[in-house]
């Protein structure tokens, strides 16, 4: 590993937020920052709230390294403070950060770039439900992450409930086609495809619980899929990769159908980094160790 030109570089580890992600992003950072400590890399933790811009010019970093998760930390907002304050910064920009976030926007440019994704529609606060749904279907916040908010709703009666749950967390939600399968992710480490992992949940679906508490979920490395289907996979997160124009790191979600197509979920710029998330087991299942992954990521703020 090269370390050379951080050096003399002063790291700032920006996490904890003020999201309904904060406790993972608090643990994803706090990882983050050992591992860079363990590389023996001069870097601070930097708790991202409301005082956050007098931190960082205080701390006088080289460069940040983010690790915020969902509102104010993913969809752009603080790599455009970042941008303002001329600090570079590891990780995707903010026009790549603010589509993937936004779920509408993912599947619009998911469906330009010719990749599957569930039909849906966009609700909004006050606006009437339509008369017309054909269940089940999955209703979601549009700008949230770690599958907060989500519900899978089978029948009419439930709607209603599931729609005001979606809506604590955005004013904007998505109502999208359920799609019965296999779930796999797919890691791209600098426009090179990762392993496929195949999510096992022990839930009924890959929800909060399943993805951060331990033994929630199996995570299968290589997925057991089928050749063709595992390359095809790899092939679409790499095409999102270069279609959001993402840098250092991006996680898509995908879903297998039982007939073998491939649905495209959702695009994760700033994946977890905690002991149970799945890029870090991912890049382990390439050879690249954690403190590798994250000197993989921290060189983009450099090569920009």
């Amino acid at each position: 590993m090269n370390i050379e030109k951080f050096k003399n570089k002063k790291i700032g580890v920006l996490y904890g937020g003020t999201s309904s992600e904060r406790e993972i992003s608090l643990k994803s950072g706090a990882a983050v920052l050992k591992a860079l400590k363990s590389l023996r890399i001069n870097a601070c933790g930097i708790d991202f709230d409301k005082n956050a811009a007098q931190t960082i010019k205080r701390e006088k970093i080289d460069a940040a390294f983010i690790v915020l998760h969902g509102k104010c930390g993913e969809d752009g907002t603080v790599q455009g403070l970042l941008e303002t304050l001329c600090i570079p910064y590891a990780g995707s920009g903010v026009l790549a950060s603010a589509a993937s976030m936004d779920k509408n926007i993912s599947k619009i440019l998911f469906k330009s770039a010719g990749l599957l994704t569930p039909d849906w529609f966009v609700l909004r606060k006050l606006e009437p439900f339509p008369e017309k749904i054909n269940y089940p279907v999955v209703v979601k916040p549009s700008r949230q992450g770690s599958a907060i908010g989500v519900s899978i709703v089978k029948s009419k009666k439930d709607f209603a409930k599931a729609v005001k749950e979606a809506f604590k967390y955005d004013g904007e939600i998505i109502v999208e086609q359920f799609i019965k399968g296999k779930e796999i992710t797919a890691g791209v480490l600098n426009a090179t495809a990762l392993p496929v992992v195949e999510i096992v949940p022990k839930g009924k679906f890959y929800d909060f619980k399943s993805k951060y508490q331990i033994g929630g979920s199996r995570h299968i490395i290589p997925a057991r899929i089928d050749g063709g289907i595992y390359k095809e996979a790899q092939s679409a997160a790499v095409k999102i990769f270069k279609t959001f124009n993402c840098r250092a790191v991006c996680r898509v979600d995908m879903i297998i159908g039982k007939d073998g197509k491939i649905w495209i979920l959702e695009n994760n710029t700033i994946p977890g980094m905690t002991e149970t998330s799945l890029l870090p087991d991912a890049a382990k299942a390439a050879g690249l160790s954690f403190e590798e992954l994250v000197l993989e990521i921290l060189k983009t703020a450099f090569d920009s």
